[in-house]
C-alpha cells in the first residue's frame, strides 16, 4: 500500500509537471460579509475555488503513465475506448507543448476545443462537461487595452491587494481594500488610525490580545483594517465598489448565483486596478475594474450574467456586448424574457449607484397600471 506521505508527493509532482501550483495560497483576515458560494462542478465536485480543470491534468498524468482514459467518460461520451485514448494522446501532447500552460479552466478548455476540434461536437461537449469545464457557446473572446471611455472625469486609481471570494456581494459589488503604503494612500491615513495601529502591535507583542482587538475595532469603525497577508501585518484603507456600467442580476433572481460566481472566480486572489469615476452617498466608488488586463466589465456582459445600465452608461462597445450575448442566448439571455432585477410585476425599489435615491419601476405595462405608481412618485417628489 501506498504511504500518504509517498502519494502526496506524488500528488505534488503531478501539479507541478502541469504547471499548476499546489501550495496554499496566501490567506487574510478579512470578515467581509457574503459568502462567495462555491457550487460544484463537474463529477468530480471541483469548484469555482478549486480550479475546475486540476482533474484533466491529473487524468492526462496518469494517461501517459498507464495509457488508461478515466472510468466513467464513456457515459458523457459516444466514441469507443480507441478513440478516447487517442483523444488523451492529443492533449497530453498539447498540453505539455503549451508555454505557458492552461492556468484556468477557460483555458484548458480552449486548448481541448483547438486540439480536438475536428471530432463531433456532442463527445466534445460531452468531454468538457465530465471535467466541468466551460463549453464553447459560452466562452467569449475579450479584447485587450483600456475599457472605452465614457468621458472625462477619472477621478483616481486604486491598485489593491488580493481580493477575498467573501468580499463579493454579488456580480457588481466588491469590497476591497488598497495598502496605505500606496502613495495615493499613505498621505490620507488619519493620525488617530496610525496611533492606533501601533498601539495594536504593541498590545499583540505584549500578548494583551483584548486591548489589541479593541484597538482593531477602532481602525475597522474609521474604514481601515489590518490583514495578515504573507505573514505580515498590512494596515489597509477598505473600499466598496460598484462596478461602472453593467448591473447584474441580485442574488435571489435567476441567475443571479452564476453572476456572483462568476465574478469570484475572476477576481478571488487576484490585485485589481480600478478607475474611478463616481462616489455615492453610501460610500460606494462607482469604477472600472481590471484583473491581469481583463476588462471584468466586458466579462460580464459577454457572458451574458448582466445587463448594460444604460441609464448611466452611454458607451456603445458595452452596448454592443449585451446585444452580443443576447443574440448568442448565453447566461441569463438563454430565457426569451429574462427577469431583470425591476421586473416582476411588482413594484421594486432600486437603488440609483450614482445618486442612491430609490427609483421607482414597476412590471405592469399598461397606462392603468401605472396611474398609482405615478401618484406615488408624484408625492415622493414633494415630500
Amino acid at each position: 500500500m501506498v504511504s500518504f506521505p509517498l502519494f502526496h508527493s506524488l500528488l505534488r509532482c503531478i501539479f507541478l509537471f502541469y504547471g499548476l501550483c499546489c501550495s496554499e495560497p496566501p490567506t487574510t483576515t478579512t470578515t467581509t460579509g457574503g459568502g462567495a458560494g462555491d457550487e460544484s462542478l463537474g463529477h468530480h465536485g471541483v469548484s469555482v475555488s478549486t480550479v475546475g480543470f486540476s482533474a484533466l491534468a491529473q487524468h492526462l498524468y496518469h494517461f501517459e503513465i498507464t495509457s488508461q482514459v478515466p472510468e466513467g467518460l464513456s457515459k458523457h461520451v459516444s466514441s469507443s475506448k480507441k478513440a478516447q485514448s487517442n483523444w488523451y494522446k492529443q492533449l497530453s501532447k498539447a498540453w505539455r507543448e503549451s508555454k505557458p500552460p492552461p492556468k484556468s479552466p477557460e483555458e484548458a478548455s480552449r486548448l481541448v476545443i483547438h486540439t480536438l476540434q475536428k471530432q463531433r461536437a456532442p463527445d466534445l461537449d460531452g468531454l468538457l462537461s465530465f471535467y466541468g469545464l466551460p463549453l464553447p457557446h459560452s466562452l467569449v473572446e475579450l479584447t485587450a487595452g483600456e475599457a472605452p471611455p465614457l468621458a472625462d472625469g477619472l477621478k483616481f486609481q486604486l491598485h489593491t491587494l488580493l481580493v477575498d471570494a467573501k468580499a463579493v456581494a454579488d456580480g457588481d459589488t466588491v469590497t476591497v481594500y488598497v495598502s496605505t503604503s500606496d502613495a495615493r494612500e499613505s498621505s490620507r491615513v488619519p493620525q488617530e488610525v496610525q496611533l492606533a495601529a501601533v498601539e495594536r502591535n504593541e498590545a499583540r507583542a505584549e500578548q494583551d490580545y483584548t486591548r489589541a482587538d479593541a484597538l482593531h475595532k477602532q481602525i475597522i469603525d474609521a474604514g481601515y483594517r489590518v490583514l495578515h497577508i504573507d505573514n505580515q501585518d498590512i494596515l489597509a484603507r477598505k473600499y466598496r465598489i460598484r462596478l461602472r456600467g453593467i448591473d447584474a442580476p441580485e442574488r435571489s433572481m435567476p441567475y443571479g448565483k452564476e453572476a456572483k460566481n462568476e465574478l469570484v472566480k475572476m477576481i478571488e486572489g487576484k490585485c485589481l486596478k480600478i478607475l474611478i469615476f463616481d462616489e455615492d452617498r453610501y460610500g460606494r466608488f462607482v469604477g472600472d475594474v481590471y484583473c491581469n488586463g481583463v476588462f471584468v466589465q466586458e466579462s460580464m456582459l459577454k457572458k451574458g450574467l448582466a445587463w448594460h445600465y444604460t441609464d448611466y452608461d452611454k458607451r456603445p462597445e458595452l452596448e454592443k456586448w449585451e446585444k452580443d450575448a443576447r443574440g448568442k442566448r448565453v447566461g441569463l439571455w438563454a430565457s426569451s424574457n429574462p427577469e431583470m432585477p425591476w421586473d416582476g410585476g411588482r413594484i421594486v425599489v432600486k437603488t440609483d449607484i450614482h445618486t442612491c435615491m430609490p427609483s421607482w419601476q414597476s412590471g405592469p405595462t399598461s397606462i392603468a397600471d401605472k396611474a398609482p405608481l405615478r401618484l406615488l412618485e408624484f408625492a415622493i417628489s414633494l415630500s
